[in-house]
């Protein structure tokens, strides 16, 4: 019997941490913690039009996909962001985790992001996935994607 409730709580386990409103575990080490600063980082330079420390996050090779599909290299991922009928308000990134691979690392989260663009106010909701990789010494972004959250 004892065998039995073991399996169905090793099966069981899984399935129910992966709830979606659990809440993300902390950084296990100093990697994941770099990493994840480096995400809040990034939402800072975004909502700051900073294109100087997004130059410096993403790596020269960036393949960005855009919450409406639109597939961006880093040169126009930062034009993008500077574009003068672009306001943000406010990015705020949300039960984030970070899983370090030696030199690559991929984070997951949900965000959300206001503002107004072309006049209009916009607020979106969405999750992302976010690929690392380290190069002397320092992490830069390769790829990004998001995916909006519908309303239900």
């Amino acid at each position: 019997m004892r065998t039995l409730l073991f399996l169905v709580l090793l099966f069981a386990l899984p399935f129910a941490a992966s709830s979606e409103s659990r809440p993300a575990p902390p950084p296990t080490g100093e990697e994941e913690g770099k990493i994840l600063a480096l995400e809040k980082a990034w939402n800072q330079a975004e909502q700051s039009k900073d294109a100087h420390a997004l130059d410096q996050i993403l790596d020269a090779t960036l393949v960005y996909v855009d919450y409406d599909g639109s597939l961006m290299n880093k040169s126009e991922f930062l034009a993008s962001v500077q574009a003068p009928s672009l306001h943000t308000e406010q990015i705020i990134n949300e039960g984030m985790s970070a899983q370090v691979y030696g030199n690559a690392a991929v984070v997951n989260g949900t965000y959300r992001d206001k503002g107004t663009e072309n006049g209009k106010p916009y607020f979106r909701r969405g999750r992302f996935t976010d690929t690392w990789i380290k190069r002397n010494g320092a992490w830069t972004c390769v790829a990004s994607q998001s995916t909006l959250i519908s309303r239900k």
